[in-house]
C-alpha cells in the first residue's frame, strides 16, 4: 500500500499595528453623527421637560379651583378670587417666571392680583409659587428659601418669551369651581361671568435657541395639553 506523504501547511498571520487613515476618518465621522444625535436628544428633552412641568402646573391651578370653592355670591367682586396662573417678566430683564395664586381678599394687589400669602404652595417642596414683580430674578432666587424655584422658567429651561393668543387674558388664565377657564377677571366688580372663556387659549414658549412649544387650554372644560400632543 502506497503511503501518501504528509503535507505541512504553514499559516502566516500578518500583524496589524494601527488603523489606516481611512479607518480613522470613518470612526471620526461616526462619532460626529452620534454626538449630534445625543445633543439633539438633550435639547428635545429639555423642551419636553419644560412643557411637561408648565402643563402640570396649569392643571394644578385647575385642581386648586376644583377643591377650593371661591364663590361668594353676596359679594360682587367674588370672581377676583379665582385661582389663576400668571406668566410675568423679571424686573431685571433676566427672563420669565410664573406664579399661581388667588386674590382671596379681593383687594386687587398689584403683584399679579394676589400676594405672597395668597399664593399656591408647591406640593413638591412646601414653598410658595410666588415672586414679587419688583424684584430681580437673577440675584435673589438662589438664596430665597421661601419661594419655589420651579417657577423660574428662564433659569430652569432657557425660556425667553411667553406669548398668549386666543381666549387667554393678559398673560394669565383662571378657573372656577367647575374647572372652567376664565380670563380678564382680575378686576371684575360684578358677578356676570363675563370672563368666561369662549375660545381656545394658547400659550407659546420660545427657548433660547429659538425653538418653541405651545400649551392649549380648551374652553368650557379647561382641558390643557401640549400642542401636537393631545394625549399629554
Amino acid at each position: 500500500m502506497k503511503q501518501v506523504p504528509y503535507l505541512h501547511f504553514h499559516v502566516y498571520h500578518k500583524t496589524k499595528s494601527a488603523f489606516t487613515m481611512l479607518e480613522l476618518i470613518f470612526v471620526i465621522i461616526v462619532l460626529g453623527i452620534l454626538a449630534s444625535m445625543v445633543l439633539t436628544r438633550i435639547e428635545r428633552d429639555i423642551r419636553q421637560e419644560a412643557a411637561d412641568s408648565i402643563l402640570s402646573d396649569i392643571r394644578y391651578t385647575q385642581h386648586l379651583a376644583l377643591i377650593d370653592d371661591k364663590h361668594q355670591f353676596d359679594n360682587p367682586k367674588w370672581q377676583q378670587r379665582f385661582w389663576r396662573i400668571v406668566f410675568s417678566s423679571c424686573s431685571d430683564g433676566t427672563g420669565r417666571y410664573y406664579m399661581i395664586g388667588t386674590d382671596d381678599d379681593m383687594d386687587s394687589s398689584t403683584n399679579a392680583f394676589f400676594e405672597y400669602d395668597e399664593a399656591a404652595v408647591d406640593p413638591s417642596n412646601g414653598k410658595r409659587m410666588f415672586w414679587e414683580n419688583t424684584k430681580p430674578c437673577a440675584s435673589d432666587n438662589d438664596t430665597n428659601t421661601s419661594v419655589s424655584d420651579r417657577i423660574f422658567i428662564t433659569k430652569n429651561y432657557g425660556i425667553q418669551t411667553v406669548t398668549n393668543t386666543g381666549g387667554c387674558g393678559a398673560g394669565h388664565i383662571g378657573f372656577d369651581h367647575l374647572g372652567r377657564p376664565h380670563a380678564g377677571f382680575s378686576n371684575s366688580a360684578q358677578p356676570n361671568s363675563a370672563s368666561y372663556m369662549t375660545q381656545r387659549c394658547t400659550f407659546t414658549f420660545t427657548m433660547s435657541d429659538g425653538d418653541t412649544f405651545s400649551i392649549n387650554v380648551e374652553p368650557e372644560t379647561g382641558y390643557a395639553y401640549i400642542s401636537n400632543q393631545p394625549e399629554s
